[in-house]
């Protein structure tokens, strides 16, 4: 792929991509594995949280709009 090293990351229905250049010591998934540490897996997380914030955030934007359009049925 280039060079690069892809490193995807999921969460529920949410993903983050993360692409590497190839070097010397970044050549395959076992390189990856020791280059991901606690710290960025902890900064990930908390891109997930905002993600998810924010789709939450667009759904109850959303769906007030979409209920209007159906009768309620009990």
């Amino acid at each position: 792929m280039d060079n690069r090293l892809s490193v995807k990351l999921e969460s529920g229905l949410q993903e983050q991509t993360y692409k590497f250049r190839m070097t010397n010591d970044l050549q395959n998934f076992e390189d990856v594995q020791r280059l991901i540490d606690e710290p960025f897996l902890q900064e990930v997380q908390a891109v997930f949280s905002l993600m998810d914030k924010s789709k939450n955030e667009l759904m109850h934007r959303f769906y007030p709009t979409l209920k209007e359009e159906f009768e309620e049925i009990i």
